[in-house]
């Protein structure tokens, strides 16, 4: 279509109305059938948990076919005919030495009592192995067996155990447990944190909108629709494999874009009053203008976190099928139970609305987006040089994650005093640093696996970067054993990666070479290379999913080719000023925060998220500027007029996405603290300094051109009006 040609979706003079669309017919049912709508809500959160009060069965699923480290894990399940579930290690500390008569007597005593206690079934004492005894004889440490893994050992077990161990506390004696399981008692409860991120979101609300009750619909909207998709996860995770920390990521999105969304369309709803319609006119309108918007924005989270499902990674497919769940609910909410409670509250809004717009013009206050419209002159004169100096900065904050580094966090991450944290650093103290994340070579041979084991223990030990390694460990299967390698740097150290790719490339090939033997390298630093790397070489196909069908979504909403682009490379750069600031807050430790890694599945769950969302307020400020386009065909106008009625949703919408956010940096789960802080920081800059900066200087830069559509995509791009005007 030419700059020039009409547009073909405008009515012609004279012809019939047009047919109300889905989303007119939806609003006008909901409002009345108000009741009816808010009762069949209550009834599906009410039976969906009458449904989950059985309990969930949340698990983890780490396996990544097709890797050394899990080829390492495989051959060792195989070749033992007795499973067991996880260990912990109960770590002692005494300045005087563990060997002593009385100290012995005290620990040999509670260890008898730890195996009495139930999910153990071994424990293997520190005097019946020298090795399990540092040095100098002050640190120790005794292994509990365990019948469950470490994520299905309950939480009052653990804690048992713990109590039991330090019951030797006194005269000198220290006793800590470390361990997967002894770790979750380092996390705590969460929850309040997500609590205190509602208040304030309520306060922006209250600030907005100036009452309570029209404050709290877009809150209760959100609850509903998250509430629910949670219920159905916890009957879900029955059936497919659901990681414990996914209710954790869908009350994130969950309530964030529930609120959002719903916000989007209360504004509209309250314009509508203003301008004079009946609070029934004012619902239709809303849902067939911000509604649609509210749609296809969320179509394009969903599109977002269902590309995760082409990374294949384990869980990570169950958490981003449970997110998008959680999208799709909060927009069917947002489309149905808001119409119904702006029915049942309809004509108070319409009182104070319109009350509260008399006074307005009666004091003769500049009429509401003056501001920002006079925000959007002064870009629109210089928006180049906004546009420059905003990349730059943006850049600048994006630039160090280049040097992320990516893995999964231990116990040396765990907070400060808790008894996980307390056993790592004692054992690091005893042992050295690696002791806490040693490498497991599995030695498979044809003829027996000893004489291969310990020549590959020989050549481990005059590696550089090995501390020590152990003599062959036999399992089941004669031909299988296990070499244990203790790292001179810490599990999350750079040079711990490094020995890896050294023991992969160089040692074990010459050392096969001489056996003829097969060495695989494992563990959880190997694994957490493995996993790093196969993220990387699957990211561009999920990137190209993503990507690629935001763009066609937004050049069929938009009839587009600049626009759709324009909004892809201002998404990315988002997400990269998002992972930027992560870099330098939890990889090097700014603002005091302990440092480490990032986690490994994190960049990709922030890139579907935030990409997805960024859609959101593209949508919603692109769409009315499209709105004041196609009104007065004129390119400035459009663009000051766009911001003018939508700057101030955008901002209230993005500061309540941000406390919401920021509210898990509260949690204690250092996974939960980066993507909260990730996703704060990235609609923090998406709202703040791309939409209503970089957005405005790049329309105005490109004018008339921003609406081009070459003429052969013109005939087979379909047309979708977002804006009923």
């Amino acid at each position: 279509m030419s700059l020039t040609e009409k547009d073909p979706r405008a009515p012609e003079t004279g012809a019939r109305p047009p047919a109300p669309g889905v989303f007119a017919r939806v609003a006008r049912f909901s409002h009345r059938r108000r009741w009816l709508a808010l009762t069949l809500w209550v009834v599906v959160l009410v039976g969906v948990w009458v449904a989950a009060s059985g309990g969930d069965d949340y698990r983890e699923n780490y396996s990544l076919p097709g890797t050394e480290s899990q080829a390492a894990a495989d051959l060792l399940n195989h070749s033992s005919k007795t499973k067991t579930g996880d260990s912990l290690q109960i770590v002692l500390h005494d300045e005087d030495g563990l060997r002593g008569a009385d100290v012995r007597r005290r620990v040999d005593g509670m260890l008898a009592e730890v195996a009495k206690l139930p999910k153990v079934t071994q424990v293997r004492s520190l005097y019946e192995d020298e090795s399990a005894i540092s040095r100098d004889g002050t640190i120790g440490y005794a292994t509990v067996v365990l019948d469950v893994t470490s994520p299905n050992m309950p939480r009052e077990d653990t804690e048992r155990i713990l109590e039991t161990v330090q019951e030797v506390d006194g005269q000198g004696l220290r006793a800590e447990l470390g361990g997967g399981a002894a770790r979750k008692l380092a996390t705590g409860e969460g929850g309040w944190g997500e609590m205190l991120g509602l208040v304030f979101a309520l306060v922006i609300l209250v600030f907005m909108f100036g009452t309570l009750i029209a404050a709290g619909l877009p809150i209760v909207t959100a609850l509903f629709a998250v509430g629910s998709t949670l219920a159905v996860i916890v009957v879900a995770s029955h059936l497919v494999t659901i990681a414990d920390y996914t209710p954790y990521v869908m009350m994130l999105v969950g309530l964030g874009v529930g609120i959002d969304y719903a916000l989007l369309i209360f504004a509209r709803f309250r314009s509508e009053l203003v301008r004079g319609a009946t609070p029934e006119e004012a619902n239709v309108k809303a849902l067939d203008s911000a509604g649609r918007t509210a749609f296809f924005a969320g179509s394009t989270v969903i599109l977002a976190l269902l590309g995760l499902v082409a990374l294949g990674l384990g869980s990570l497919q169950g958490m981003a099928l449970s997110v998008a769940l959680t999208v799709l609910v909060t927009l069917l909410a947002s489309l149905t139970l808001l119409p119904a409670l702006l029915g049942i509250f309809g004509d108070r809004f319409a009182r104070q609305f319109t009350a509260r717009a008399a006074k307005r013009a009666a004091s003769k206050r500049p009429e509401e987006g003056a501001g920002w419209r006079r925000f959007a002159t002064g870009v629109q004169r210089r928006p180049l040089a906004v546009l420059l100096v905003a990349v730059v900065a943006l850049g600048a904050l994006a630039f160090p994650a280049l040097s992320m580094r990516l893995g999964f966090t231990d116990a040396g991450n765990d907070k400060t005093g808790s008894t996980s944290r307390e056993a790592y650093d004692l054992l690091s103290k005893g042992f050295g640093p690696g002791f806490n994340g040693p490498l497991y070579v599995v030695v498979e041979g044809e003829d027996g696996a000893e004489a291969p084991a310990t020549a590959v223990a020989a050549a481990l030990n005059d590696t550089e970067g090995v501390a020590a390694a152990t003599g062959p460990i036999p399992t089941d299967d004669p031909n299988v054993a296990t070499v244990m390698a203790f790292p001179t740097t810490s599990p999350q150290d750079e040079g711990t990666s490094e020995l890896v790719g050294t023991l992969r490339d160089d040692v074990l090939p010459e050392v096969a070479k001489e056996t003829g033997a097969r060495y695989l390298v494992g563990g959880a630093t190997a694994a957490s290379e493995d996993y790093s790397d196969k993220v990387a070489a699957r990211m561009p196909v999920f990137m190209a999913i993503v990507v690629g069908l935001s763009l066609l979504l937004l050049m069929v909403v938009f009839r587009s080719i600049l626009i759709p682009l324009k909004a892809a490379l201002l998404n990315l750069l988002s997400i990269g000023a998002a992972l930027g600031a992560i870099t330098l807050v939890f990889q090097h430790g700014m603002f005091g925060v302990e440092p480490g890694p990032i986690e490994a599945y994190l960049p990709v769950v922030i890139f579907a998220i935030v990409f997805g969302l960024s859609m959101d307020y593209e949508i919603f400020l692109v769409s009315r500027i499209q709105e004041e386009w196609h009104r007065a065909k004129d390119p400035a106008v459009a663009v000051r007029e766009g911001l003018g009625h939508t700057g101030s949703v955008i901002i209230a919408a993005g500061a309540i996405m941000v406390v919401v956010f920021g509210s898990f940096m509260l949690s204690p789960e250092r996974m939960l603290q980066q993507m909260g802080f990730g996703m704060a920081v990235a609609i923090f800059v998406d709202a703040l300094v791309i939409r209503c900066l970089i957005v405005p200087a790049v329309m105005q830069l490109l004018g008339r051109r921003a609406w081009w559509l070459p003429a052969p995509l013109a005939k087979v791009v379909p047309g979708i009006q977002l804006e009923k005007h």
